[in-house]
């Protein structure tokens, strides 16, 4: 079982989510696209995990970036 604990971005179109990625990947900070969680929302999509040890370079490339996100939440495992 993995010490590291993850959160997800979750964003308004899987434009932006790819986008993410994309700016994340640049910038060596793994991450990955996955369905939303279902009991974060019902809608379908996809949303950016990474691992919160980079919540700080998550934060910087966003406020860099000027992407609009919906919001940053933990998720189990």
């Amino acid at each position: 079982m993995s010490s590291l604990t993850h959160s997800v971005v979750l964003v308004y179109s899987t434009s932006h989510a790819i986008r993410l990625e994309s700016l994340l990947k640049r910038a060596n900070t793994p991450c990955k696209l996955i369905p939303v969680p279902r009991h974060l929302s019902s809608d379908c999509g996809v949303c950016v995990r990474f691992d919160d040890g980079n919540r700080s370079v998550i934060d910087r490339i966003l406020g860099q970036s000027g992407l609009e996100i919906q919001r940053i939440t933990p998720i189990p495992g």
